[in-house]
């Protein structure tokens, strides 16, 4: 990794601030947490400067809360569960301090008078319209808590905020947490040195979603194998008539140059031969199996792929020595229309020899409801960002940070 890492770094009785991601999905009243998986991604990383005796001072973001204040958007239901994982890990408990603003009077004063090896939160960072407009103030403010900033949240570094981009600019260092890290080099190597074979797993509903992405893979790729509702839009600019499954008419262009381009490069391009139609998009929708390149029945949608679709993409992922997931083969939240998306996590999973990469939210749930989660090398943290990252784009958080 070409950036510095929190590794790199003398960290005793330094003020350390962690920019995290506790952007964490919490009941309506915003007093419980219903997944903490973003929490617990972060404790190593905050593990690690505790150890080593800093200050560690955290900022996150929480929801949407456009500029303002809102009671179910603060980050202070966090603090007790932030304290259960840590006496966890530490062995001891911990005493994790909040402070009600990111910045201010109260947030500078618990800053300065943290002892070595305690944590401090601060408020949702985001209740400052100056964090999203990156305003070079309140990012000098930021920087003013601390002597060392980290970047752990991988799934905001794609954002040229305040917390992510302008702090940089007013702090001597600037490193990589122990999750950035580990996001920069799964993905790095497999954008720049994959195993080969390289296959890339790309669903979802639309082209226009992706379509930066397949062009990027396809000058990396060995294999690309496309399901969701984004194939309907690749048959139909092979001349398939597809019903009323979703085809974006105005991507056709898009999708045939994706085709011919893989042509012209040998990468294999792999649509479903196979599919689950319905009559609504509904759970209890009536179904069909349809194979080959006959039209769909005019009022019928694809939601799924099939079975021989599912052994032809079985085949190519189990040759494969390096494996990106990005987007579902189907409505995979209908269990009517998951057993395409199930059965490639489970062959994603069951291929030992590759390093296998997922990543954006359908398809970290996907692997999660499949219950394969923890046979997979690597699953993303970040939706945006790992989609942005695959693409090719330089991620405004990332460059900032310090060069080793």
């Amino acid at each position: 990794m070409p950036k510095l890492s929190i590794r790199d770094l003398d960290l005793t009785d330094k003020r350390v601030l962690i920019r995290v991601d506790f952007n964490v999905p919490l009941t309506k009243d915003g007093l419980t947490i219903t997944d903490d998986t973003r929490i617990r991604e972060t404790i190593p990383t905050i593990e690690y400067a505790l150890r080593r005796k800093a200050k560690v001072i955290l900022c996150s973001h929480l929801g949407r809360p456009k500029g303002k204040p809102v009671a179910t958007m603060s980050l202070r239901p966090i603090v007790d569960r932030l304290r259960k994982l840590l006496d966890h890990v530490m062995g001891e408990d911990e005493n994790v301090a909040f402070s009600p603003n990111c910045v201010g009077e109260i947030a500078t004063e618990m800053a300065a008078n943290l002892e070595s090896g305690q944590p401090l939160l601060l408020e949702n960072l985001r209740f400052h319209p100056e964090e999203e407009a990156n305003d070079p103030a309140f990012a000098k403010k930021l920087a003013s808590l601390c002597d060392i900033y980290v970047n752990d949240a991988f799934g905001s570094a794609h954002r040229a905020h305040a917390s992510t981009e302008g702090i940089t600019h007013f702090v001597k260092v600037s490193a990589a947490g122990l999750l950035m890290e580990k996001e920069l080099n799964y993905l790095g190597k497999a954008l720049s040195e994959p195993d080969k074979p390289f296959v890339a797993i790309i669903g979802g509903a639309k082209v226009s979603d992706k379509i930066l992405v397949i062009d990027n893979l396809l000058d990396k790729a060995d294999a690309i194998i496309i399901g969701g509702g984004m194939a309907y839009t690749f048959l139909n600019a092979q001349g398939q008539t597809t019903g009323k499954s979703l085809v974006e008419a105005d991507k056709l262009d898009i999708a045939k140059a994706a085709l011919d381009k893989a042509k012209a490069k040998g990468v294999r391009f792999l649509l479903p031969i196979d599919h689950v139609l319905a009559d609504k998009f509904a759970p209890d929708a009536k179904t069909q199996l349809h194979e080959g390149d006959a039209p769909f029945h005019a009022e019928m949608m694809a939601l799924d792929i099939g079975p021989k679709s599912i052994r032809l993409f079985e085949e190519e992922i189990a040759e494969a020595r390096t494996i990106i997931w990005n987007g579902p083969m189907g409505v995979f939240e209908m269990p009517a229309f998951a057993k395409g998306t199930n059965a490639i996590a489970h062959t994603v999973a069951r291929n030992h020899d590759a390093t296998t990469i997922v990543g954006g939210g359908d398809s970290v749930a996907a692997v999660k409801q499949s219950g394969v989660s923890d046979r997979i090398t690597h699953i993303s943290t970040g939706g945006g960002a790992s989609l942005e990252y695959l693409e090719g784009k330089i991620l405004p958080g990332v460059a900032a940070l310090t060069d080793k």
